[in-house]
């Protein structure tokens, strides 16, 4: 369960404020239950949650035992929403350190070297810079790859370019390379449907209507993918199944109700940016994830909170100084575990040089947890309302449970400032000016 600390945000709102809010919040999450908002007809984010598709799961997970077997590299290519989820949950849930790399050569017999170990996941088609499509190809030789694409349409140009390239290579690389293409798009429509039914790929998803991009992670769109790198997406999906069945029942009271409507409330009183803090670095990708699901369903109209990331205590020695006493037209979130594993401790030494006995014998979660706790206060000291979300721990489960508990306060947050939380018309401007320069 997420659990939301206020305690140094409090003193920034006015007496009653959040009281005063609250039949609005209670309308907001009633809108959101009973589909009766703007953009309605894409909660379905939350239908799959309520009536959960386990053959599908299950199919995925077989899926994945393939790409176990045969893959060396599974080349995820997608943009915004087709890639951020995927890469947030398999960032956070798969060990630290260099990916491994096969010790034989698998193009000779199109084989994985590692057989039932996970792919290494890597992505691509997420901007337009040929010299890492490159380099990533030239990186890719000699290994046994499998690619899943993931676009709605199939014309997105970033991860539609991205594809081109790589099915020429893939062509000169494998015999079967057809049967190493994955894709994941629309039920009927769209170029990848027309490919697939002109070259038979080995394995096709649908994306559903009625979810966007930036919700998806819990659809096939992020499931194929966390699933090929060996996450339990049974526990992630039933994870976000709990926190869906506990916030169907919840009052305006509930955690993920009270954040939106905090943040409401530092929004109408003139604070212009949020940003989310971690300070485990497994959850930056946790960050990046959420700064497209809030700046993509709220920052329209002239409104939202701009989100941004920071991952402590690093940025500390790089805007530290400007969040203890820059403008103060910002709020932060911190986002911690409340266990992390692999603890380690400081050693004790006999010379003490370096002036560390202070700190000998503790875990490296205590020195965290005393620089949290210390940014906590200095930042609120500065005149910066923070307020921190904690959640059990980086396992699949409470991860799922983070995920739905971001999706629920922004469709909720999105009502309270009055706009359509499941659209982005915006994201088309860009597009438009592109495409007219490239001559389309």
């Amino acid at each position: 369960m997420v659990r939301l600390d206020d305690s140094h945000l409090r003193p920034f709102l006015d007496d009653g404020a959040l009281e005063a809010i609250r039949p609005r919040v209670a309308d907001a999450h009633e809108a959101v239950l009973q589909k009766t908002g703007a953009g309605s007809d894409m909660l379905g984010w939350r239908d799959l949650l309520l009536d959960p598709d386990d053959a599908l799961l299950e199919d995925i997970e077989s899926t994945a035992a393939r790409l176990r077997r045969d893959a060396d590299v599974l080349l995820c290519l997608g943009i915004g929403g087709s890639y951020l989820g995927a890469r947030a949950v398999i960032d956070a849930l798969t060990p630290y350190g260099t990916p491994r790399r096969p010790d034989t050569d698998p193009a000779a017999s199109g084989m994985s070297a590692h057989p039932g170990q996970p792919p290494e996941i890597r992505f691509a088609g997420h901007h337009t810079s040929g010299a890492y499509l490159r380099q990533l190809l030239d990186d890719l030789d000699g290994k046994s790859v499998f690619v899943n694409v993931i676009s709605k349409s199939g014309t997105t140009l970033e991860t539609a370019l991205a594809f081109r390239v790589v099915r020429a290579w893939m062509q000169d690389q494998f015999d079967d390379a057809n049967d190493r293409i994955l894709i994941t798009t629309d039920s009927d429509q769209g170029a990848l449907n027309a490919l697939h039914r002109a070259h038979g790929f080995y394995k096709k998803y649908v994306i559903p209507d009625d979810v966007g991009g930036r919700f998806s992670v819990l659809t096939p769109v992020g499931l194929l993918p966390i699933a090929a790198a060996g996450i339990d997406i049974q526990s992630l999906f039933y994870g976000a199944v709990s926190a869906c069945e506990d916030l169907t029942d919840a009052d305006a009271n509930h955690d993920a109700l009270r954040y939106a409507a905090l943040r409401a409330l530092l929004l109408h009183d003139g604070y212009d940016i949020e940003t989310l803090a971690v300070f485990e670095p497994k959850l930056e990708g946790i960050g990046r994830w959420w700064q497209q699901l809030f700046g993509e369903s709220e920052g329209k109209e002239g409104t939202g909170l701009f989100p941004s990331v920071v991952q402590y205590t690093t940025d500390l020695h790089s805007l530290g100084q400007y969040m203890q006493e820059g403008q103060r037209t910002l709020i932060e979130t911190f986002l911690m575990p409340e266990h992390t594993p692999n603890e380690i401790n400081v050693p004790k030494t006999d010379d003490d040089v370096d002036g560390l006995n202070y700190v000998a014998g503790r875990s490296m979660d205590e020195v965290t947890d005393a620089a949290y706790n210390g940014t906590a206060q200095a930042h609120a000291d500065g005149g910066v309302p923070n307020m921190t979300l904690r959640f059990d721990e980086i396992a699949p489960g409470p991860v799922g449970e983070l995920l739905y508990f971001f999706e629920h306060a922004v469709a909720v947050s999105g009502y309270l400032l009055d706009v359509n939380p499941f659209n982005q018309p915006g994201v088309e401007a860009y597009k438009q000016e592109m495409y007219e320069r490239l001559g389309r």
